[in-house]
């Protein structure tokens, strides 16, 4: 029998736009370690992370057509709120060279030069940003589009946000981080306190590795139920649950304290991005300044221009 039009129903689908939130710092670091180191501007400098970046952003907008984005930088590497409550916060990274801080200085014109809203802080992590912007899409009518293959990033996600690792092609929702990741969504900024982060120089409680932390947690649910629960561990069926209490206890302090570093903030200022993400008209004079001192060629110009939605005009000296 054939059902009366009105009782056809469409497939469920998201309610929300894409808000689509770009971890620029982990895209410019790949570029800059795989980019041969060939390409100059118009001072000698290195460009070589500039490209690569260029090439990122310019598939990006090719394959997904985004009307709503947020590119978020690294400016808070070693300023950050963290470093105030944890002073060896990610002391184990050497400064980038000036090499780099100059091409990053450039991706961000760029971005901006193609329309895009910047997110960028001296206190706050890009990651921060992100969550912040994420909230703020969120009241917005927006659903998160996650770009980055950060796990850090993960727990963010709730309903229909997705995380993109954008190199391997491979997306996935809040449903999908415990098969990622050992926990779920809601337990990641736990989980990096208690196992610690050695990427962050965060270093954990010791004696408790990943599959310990993430039992610990399926367990008891969070940190602070582990904590105020620690004398149930030694009746858990697993190696070494008696010793794991007492040091729990020993280091309750300090694991209360790298959750904080762990977790990511949502109440970040947006800057640019305060009013909204929705891309901007490019800027011709901004980006044709970029490629002459960038001395991008005429291929690249012109995938540009065509990202930014402006008339590409090859000049003599392109």
């Amino acid at each position: 029998m054939t059902l009366p039009p009105q009782a056809v129903q469409a497939p469920a689908t998201p309610a929300t736009a894409p808000l689509y939130l770009v971890d620029a710092s982990l895209y410019v670091f790949r570029a800059w370690h795989s980019m041969p180191d060939e390409f100059r501007d118009a001072e000698g400098w290195p460009t070589n992370a500039v490209h690569g970046f260029a090439r990122f952003v310019a598939e990006l907008v090719e394959r997904v057509s985004p009307r709503y984005i947020a590119i978020a930088f690294d400016e808070a590497l070693d300023s950050s709120f963290r470093n105030r409550i944890y002073p060896a916060y990610k002391a184990n990274r050497p400064p980038a060279p000036e090499e780099l801080r100059r091409q990053f200085a450039h991706c961000k014109a760029l971005c901006r030069a193609l329309g895009f809203v910047v997110l960028a802080d001296t206190e706050y992590e890009a990651d921060d940003l992100i969550g912040s912007a994420l909230e703020a899409g969120r009241a917005r009518a927006h659903h998160g589009v996650i770009v980055s293959a950060d796990k850090d990033l993960s727990q963010l996600l709730e309903g229909h946000d997705e995380q993109w690792d954008y190199a391997r092609d491979m997306r996935w929702r809040a449903d999908g981080v415990r098969d990622r990741h050992g926990v779920e969504a809601r337990q990641i900024a736990d989980y990096l306190a208690l196992c610690g982060d050695a990427v962050d120089n965060i270093p954990g409680v010791p004696g408790i590795g990943c599959k310990t932390a993430a039992s610990l947690l399926h367990h008891f649910g969070t940190l602070d139920a582990l904590l105020e629960r620690s004398e149930e561990i030694q009746f858990l069926r697993f190696r070494g649950a008696g010793q794991v209490g007492p040091k729990l206890r020993l280091h309750a302090d300090a694991a209360r304290m790298y959750r904080q570093l762990t977790t990511i903030a949502r109440d970040a200022p947006l800057g640019e991005g305060a009013q909204g993400f929705a891309r901007r008209p490019g800027d011709a004079d901004a980006l044709h300044a970029l490629c002459e001192t960038l001395r991008f060629g005429p291929l690249t110009r012109r995938r540009l221009y065509a990202v930014a939605g402006l008339e590409y005009a090859p000049s003599v000296s392109a």
